[in-house]
């Protein structure tokens, strides 16, 4: 992995003045709160008081994008002289709770088996309400574990004021239905934002994403197309065939063990969707096919394994003149599968991976435990998941997925799949030249008293081509803001990781604005202004720039 590196635009505006970090503030109301708050200290009310607390919760990003530390604060604000009284709670149900997650109805959060109303907080939170919300109807404890800096004991002190139950005892321990495919997967963190329950698929929340160059396990999305399986790591074994027609190539049988004697070799790269930003091809009317997927559709981990390249000398493949023309990854989830030209799967400054770690630790179950395919700068599509077998062959993989019309490119002209030939259609392997808008959320709210507001997103290209530039525009793009970037330090032709990106643009005296970002790649591809030619009926591959609108306060 290498070192990040960040690159300052000589055209970025700098910030008015310094803030101190969040984590100062927190510490500093830790401090305050075993000598009880009646009011708020004076060198704090006025980050309460406007909407430059949001602003400081950006520049905290890391310290502030969990819903708790919202709630930290809210103990502060509203903390009175005196013990709470012990008292007999009311029993309540998650099912209750979870209708609790707006304004309207009350914002209540959990934590272990104690139920908390927030409600009065959420529009005072420095992260943003749309950060803290992410815990609304549900428990903050997945966010505390995350950023464990609020499991001390002041602020768990504070989080009392606030009690108004208790967690029904009965929804403790909740048993596996054995009647459901699906009752033995495993649990997800309630940030991610879910578009189908069966089989599992959800996206990060897009506010979270700049905050981590890697993103956490936790909140890496997910993309599901059956039940997780359940892997026994002991009897597990990849297979390595060949197909009629390819020479040379020998069975192979690894056990686990056997596979992590091969040379480790690790890779930071981006794994994105084919149908991220699917969301903004439906709002042009007409319907696509597929999830809803937003922007959230993208994450990045540092992979461990073993090379395919070197298994498939192992097997006794011939490098110079291989017979096969593409190497199969099947999956212990049929009849899922996939496959990648032979020239990526040999190529020694390909990176192509049978991955048995994440981050520096086991693949978790939603990722492919205990063996996926990581094929840095291609479609997630081809990155098959719990691969159990790995096979040579002439052809490519006869998969639906792979042959169907899913992942195929049509024109915005097919309106239907009936009468298409999709094997005329190529299959999506590298993606285009990409961006996103993560921070502010669209529809967030902005003071003009601020002057400016602080713009974070990404970027990534397929193919291992790097971001050279990414251009924001308030202003519908009669102006352009370059951004300052933030990347890993890779060598040219294996840029395999996204840009993380930040802009400071001003804010215009009007009701809202618009904010658009296009990136641009070491080929110099640039993403297109129009998103109306890009529509298809399978809804993918939409790569126009990105735009969000943003409300202004001007009280």
């Amino acid at each position: 992995m290498g070192a990040l590196e960040s690159t300052e635009s000589t055209t970025t505006r700098k910030p008015a003045g310094h803030l101190a970090p969040a984590s100062f503030m927190w510490s500093h109301i830790a401090r305050l709160a075993p000598q009880g708050l009646p009011r708020i200290p004076r060198a704090l009310r006025g980050v309460y008081r406007s909407s430059l607390a949001l602003k400081l919760g950006r520049l905290g990003g890391k310290m502030a994008f969990v819903a708790g530390a919202g709630i930290a604060a809210v103990g502060a604000l509203g903390m009175t002289n005196g013990a709470q009284a012990e008292k007999k709670w009311p029993i309540m149900t998650r099912a209750e709770i979870s209708k609790h997650k707006s304004k309207e109805a009350g914002v209540w959060v959990t934590y272990k088996e104690g139920v908390y109303d927030i409600t009065e907080f959420v529009a005072q939170h420095p992260g943003g309400e749309s950060r803290i919300m992410l815990a609304a109807g549900g428990a903050i404890d997945p966010f505390w574990s995350l950023y464990q800096q609020h499991l001390v004991e002041n602020v768990l002190e504070i989080l009392k004021q606030y009690r108004i139950g208790t967690l029904s005892a009965e929804e403790a321990a909740e048993t596996a239905d054995s009647s459901d495919p699906y009752s033995t997967d495993p649990k997800r963190h309630p940030a991610l934002i879910v578009h189908k329950e069966k089989p599992f698929n959800a996206g990060t929340p897009p506010q979270l994403i700049p905050d981590n160059f890697t993103t956490p396990q936790e909140l890496w999305y997910k993309r599901h197309h059956h039940p997780v399986p359940v892997v026994d790591p002991q009897t597990f074994r990849l297979k390595v065939e060949a197909d009629s027609g390819v020479k040379g190539i020998r069975e192979l049988d690894l056990s686990l063990d056997t596979l992590r004697k091969f040379p480790k070799h690790t890779v930071t790269t981006t794994l994105q969707c084919a149908g991220n930003r699917r969301a903004e091809l439906n709002a042009l009317g007409e319907k696509t096919q597929g999830l809803c997927w937003t922007t959230g559709a993208v994450s990045t981990a540092t992979w461990g394994g073993v090379r395919l390249r070197d298994v498939l000398k192992a097997a006794g493949m011939d490098f110079e003149s291989p017979s096969a023309k593409h190497i199969w990854f099947i999956g212990l989830d049929p009849p899922y599968d996939a496959s990648i030209p032979i020239k990526k799967a040999i190529d020694k400054y390909g990176d192509v991976l049978l991955a048995y770690e994440m981050n520096g630790k086991d693949l978790p179950r939603d990722h492919g435990y205990p063996v996926r395919a990581i094929v840095p700068g291609h479609v997630a599509a081809r990155q098959v998941k719990w691969v159990h077998k790995v096979v040579a062959s002439q052809e490519e993989s006869h998969s639906g997925w792979q042959r169907g019309v899913q992942y195929k490119g049509f024109s915005a002209n097919i309106k239907s799949f009936k009468g298409v030939d999709p094997s005329k259609v190529a299959s999506v392997q590298e993606l285009p030249v990409q961006s996103a808008i993560c921070d502010p959320p669209t529809n967030s709210t902005v003071s003009l008293d601020e002057g400016e507001v602080k713009v974070r997103g990404w970027a990534w290209s397929g193919g291992g081509r790097g971001i050279v530039r990414v251009d924001v525009t308030a202003d519908e793009g009669k102006s352009w803001t370059t951004a300052n970037l933030r990347k890993l330090k890779q060598e040219e032709g294996r840029e395999w990781a996204w840009t993380l990106w930040e802009a400071d643009l001003p804010i215009p005296a009007k009701d809202s604005f618009q904010i658009c970002a296009r990136a641009v790649d070491t080929s110099y591809n640039s993403q297109p202004g129009d998103v109306g030619p890009l529509w298809n009926l399978r809804g993918i591959l939409n790569n126009s720039w990105h735009k969000i609108t943003v409300k202004v306060d001007k009280d």
